[in-house]
């Protein structure tokens, strides 16, 4: 069994390898050939009323055995218990890199190993509570996010729905009153943004808000901020606030990434190109810049990434006037930096003990209102 394992986690290596080369060697145009579906998009009917009723519906939820959103890295002081009385809800990146359809299977072994590691990786940001709820949905491929295709939408718009279902019974199954924090990474990000405009903003539901971490998904300022119902995060302590960033070393090659973005409809209809929302995750909004110091830890994982390690901080932070992260030289965290010095896939982890910090600080802030 145990060799199995390492097995499947040899495949997820190899592969996000293979991906990642592709983009570096072959630029967007061969990697489109290789990633993006050439099958037409397909409908497919709603999931049933009671689907997220199912514990094997869930990736992390509190009752479920083995729950990879608890994982705590080798580091990390074993006095820093659950303590977070708020419910966690976290939307995976992508995990379905195949091309054979628009959007993975719910049964696809790869792509649901695969949103394990990162719910792992990332979720467990948050774990000085146990409450933790990351939904399996029928994510859209990763070749949806390198096409114009009409299909990229119909695939991203299903996604979307299943997540809206998941989130309506996340927050059927808590206690009246229980403090919310709200999290995704990439596609993910995505589709929390969509979440705050569509359940969030104009409802009850935002005086519970502890924070929404909209992490390694652009934030338009002008033209999407005001859609969410919650304003930006710019002190440390404030609460029912936005918190969003994208992490580059330096040089940062940003330039494609603006016009692919800016080049989407907005949240509010507005047309994009002004800043994005950059929250400084070492200081919690409150300066643009802050150096090494401030770091209080990163995680540096094995090559299987069945293990890490919470280490002294590797990177300092600072907002460009676009709205990017930007992390000065850039660590040796692995082969997964992205062309352009992108730092994407490191988001949650170059950050990951101050962004534990956050959680705790506001959801204390949060029961002292």
């Amino acid at each position: 069994m145990a060799r199995k394992f390492l097995y499947i986690i040899a495949g997820i290596v190899v592969l996000i390898i293979v991906v990642l080369t592709a983009l570096r060697l072959f630029g967007l145009q061969l990697s489109r050939i290789a990633f993006v579906p050439s099958e037409p998009f397909r409908a497919q009917p709603a999931l049933a009323a009671t689907v997220y009723d199912q514990p094997d519906m869930w990736i992390a939820r509190p009752d479920k055995p083995g729950n990879p959103a608890l994982w705590r890295p080798d580091g990390l002081a074993k006095a820093d218990a659950a303590q977070s009385p708020a419910a966690v809800f976290f939307i995976h990146p992508t995990s379905y890199l195949a091309k054979a359809h628009w959007n993975a299977p719910l049964d696809d072994a790869e792509a649901n190993d695969r949103a394990a590691q990162f719910v792992r990786a990332q979720a467990s940001v948050f774990n000085a509570t146990p409450n933790i709820w990351a939904p399996r949905y029928r994510q859209a491929a990763f070749g949806a996010f390198l096409t114009d295709k009409a299909e990229k939408d119909q695939a991203l718009g299903l996604a979307y729905k299943d997540v809206l279902q998941s989130f309506d019974a996340f927050v059927a199954a808590q206690k009246p009153g229980t403090p919310l924090i709200l999290a995704g990474h990439s596609q993910g990000a995505r589709h929390l943004l969509h979440l705050l405009k569509d359940r969030v903003a104009g409802t009850p539901l935002t005086k519970r808000i502890v924070a929404a971490y909209a992490i390694g998904w652009p934030v338009s300022l002008r033209a999407d901020l005001q859609a969410l119902g919650l304003p930006a995060c710019t002190k440390a302590d404030q609460t029912g606030c936005v918190f969003s960033y994208q992490s580059y070393a330096e040089p940062a090659e940003t330039q494609d990434v603006s016009a692919a973005f800016d080049a989407q409809p907005s949240l509010t209809g507005r047309p994009r190109g002004d800043a994005y929302l950059c929250t400084n995750p070492l200081n919690g909004g409150a300066q643009a810049a802050s150096d090494i110091k401030a770091n209080l830890g990163s995680v540096s994982s094995s090559a299987d990434l069945k293990t890490g390690t919470l280490g002294a901080g590797l990177v300092g932070a600072r907002c460009d006037t676009k709205g990017y992260l930007l992390i000065g030289e850039g660590p040796d965290l692995g082969p997964y930096v992205l062309p352009g010095n992108n730092y994407h896939v490191y988001d949650y982890g170059l950050f990951w003990a101050n962004l534990r910090a956050d959680a705790v600080r506001r959801t204390q802030a949060f029961a002292a209102r």
